[in-house]
């Protein structure tokens, strides 16, 4: 298991639905090592600190596996060509796993990385900013239906994150996955 891509953004004005609106989507890849403190990277930032950010919802990692099906979807959708890739930090991912999905994916398990720990802590639930930034209307429902959530961590011990690092998964209680909460809240 391995961080593809580590993402961060600040709060920016956009226009969404007709409206000036704030996003943090669309984060920018960065190069080498990002701080990592208790509220998330160094340079990163969230439009609405009342549903993304805080303590348990400090970081939000995203599995690169459903990067395809968001291309194919984009494509249908006319918002890019077949051939484009799905652009860094559209999603509003800060991290970009490979090797672990949502099914693995428990509430509590610990996310050992050379530089620091970060804990599972609930998945991420789409709003109707997430269609905007995807750029298509049915974005939104269209994760609630895939179940490609992706899920927000905890930070237990600050330090430093980067692409390439590779991390192991160290298992909490087991009760619930990602996937199974996610299906549950979003009454899938």
């Amino acid at each position: 298991m391995q961080v593809i891509r580590v993402s961060t953004g600040v709060a920016r004005e956009a226009l969404i639905n007709g409206r000036k609106l704030l996003t943090a989507t669309g984060k920018q890849p960065m190069q080498g090592p990002v701080g990592v403190g208790v509220l998330g990277l160094a340079g990163d930032g969230q439009a609405d600190p009342t549903v993304h950010g805080g303590i348990s919802k400090a970081i939000y990692a995203y599995p690169s596996e459903h990067l395809p099906f968001w291309k194919t979807v984009r494509s249908q959708a006319q918002v890019s060509l077949w051939e484009e890739e799905v652009p860094p930090g559209v999603l509003g991912e800060n991290l970009l796993l490979d090797g672990l999905l949502e099914a693995d994916m428990y509430i509590g398990d610990r996310l050992i990385l050379p530089g620091c720990v970060l804990a599972i802590s609930e998945p991420r639930y789409p709003c109707f900013k997430f269609n905007a930034a995807m750029g298509f209307k049915q974005a939104t429902k269209m994760m609630v239906q895939s179940g490609y959530s992706g899920c927000y961590l905890a930070v237990v011990e600050g330090g430093t994150v980067q692409a390439g690092d590779a991390f192991t998964v160290q298992a909490g209680p087991r009760d619930v996955s990602i996937r199974e909460l996610f299906r549950s809240r979003a009454r899938v």
